[in-house]
């Protein structure tokens, strides 16, 4: 239909199993997770768009690296344009081995205007439990550029943060958690009833009954089979690629500064009655000016209010909207009003306030 209602429909669950989803897209296995990681580092070799003098730290940090080198230097004199304190991030990956190389995001700490074109001197990178597991160095890109004199500038990006590709070198690893255990614990990214049901009968379809468990909506229990004891990878892989249909609550998510909706497979209304009408008001005004002919005596020039004042109103009547078996006739009902995706917003708050729409709804 043409109109300028716009809906944006999010088909969670697809009716037959054609249309299902991996557990290895759904859930992950308890220990198999990432670690973040971070440190302080300098950036050296800038031209001149290193931190200022009044920041302090890129001084002392140079100083405390110059003397562990063998260089004794008194940090009070020292003045550095070149050189910014930064710090530096990383994410660990699980199962991360010896020499494998991360990407690490290198941002200013201090006031500098730049770190384009640096080079991040060693810096070793850290988890939450303070052990050094990577070490970062490298040429830093930015994508970005900044230039300036007393009166223009011209600056493309952010070129105060920027990217080490490959940049860090793992040098410790993570202990394997999943290494002599018997059972494994499979976590929902998702928690819900119907879909770890769904995942544990499935699983014991598979590999025989008992061997999965449902201890909460958010996690299945694995015991793995006899078969499989000296082959974990090989059932974790089998487990990982079974599909399975997940199952979530109908919502409806409604973006007012957007205009944006979106509505899950399951949403149905109710049979409602359903009437609104937008009332517009245009207030112009034009003044006029009244001067004498030429040549006149005696004549004065004069400005003459003009006010245009127009009021509209649409007549729209009550329009019914039956009740919907499927998303499909969810939105043909709504399309029926001929509203746009603003006064929707308002539309389906108020058929959830009188109780016709049975699903939850979201404002953000």
């Amino acid at each position: 239909m043409k109109n300028f209602l716009v809906i944006i429909v999010c088909v969670f669950l697809m009716a037959s199993s054609a249309h299902a989803v991996r557990i290895k897209d759904l859930a992950s296995f308890e220990g198999v997770r990432e670690n973040q990681l971070v440190g302080y580092g300098l950036v050296v070799g800038l031209n001149g768009t290193g931190d200022s003098d009044q920041a302090r730290v890129q001084i002392q940090s140079t100083a405390s690296m110059l003397e562990r080198m063998g260089v004794s230097v008194n940090a009070n004199l020292l003045k550095l344009k070149n050189v910014a304190a930064v710090m530096v991030t990383a994410t660990l990956p699980p199962f991360a081995k010896q020499g494998n190389r991360l990407d690490v995001l290198v941002s200013s700490l201090g006031d500098a205007k730049s770190i384009a074109g640096g080079t991040l001197i060693m810096a070793p990178l850290k988890g939450a439990d303070n052990q050094v597991y990577a070490v970062a160095q490298g040429s830093i890109l930015t994508n970005s550029f900044a230039f300036g004199g007393q009166a223009a500038s011209a600056q493309k990006n952010h070129p105060t943060a920027g990217r080490v590709p490959g940049g860090a070198l793992v040098e410790r690893e993570l202990p394997n958690t999943l290494a002599g255990k018997s059972k494994l614990h499979l976590n929902l990214g998702q928690a819900d009833f119907t879909t770890a049901s769904r995942v544990a009968a499935l699983i014991n379809t598979t590999f025989g009954g008992g061997t999965a468990v449902t201890s909460d909506p958010g996690s299945v229990a694995i015991q793995i089979p006899d078969a499989y004891q000296n082959r974990m990878i090989d059932f974790i892989s089998a487990v990982e690629v079974l599909d399975v249909r997940p199952d979530v609550i109908a919502k409806v998510v409604l973006n007012e500064r957007t205009g944006t909706i979106v509505m899950g497979e399951n949403v149905r209304i109710s049979t409602v009655a359903v009437s609104h009408g937008n009332l517009s008001l245009l207030i112009r005004e034009t003044p006029q000016v009244s001067q004498p002919a030429p040549l006149s005596k005696g004549g004065e020039t004069k400005v003459v209010p003009r006010t245009e004042l127009k009021v509209e109103e649409d007549s729209r009547r009550l329009s019914l909207l039956t009740e919907g078996a499927t998303i499909g006739d969810v939105v043909r009902a709504l399309n029926t009003l001929g509203v746009t995706p603003r006064d929707l917003i308002g539309i389906l708050q108020a058929i959830k306030a009188a109780g016709g729409l049975q699903a939850e709804l979201t404002i953000i």
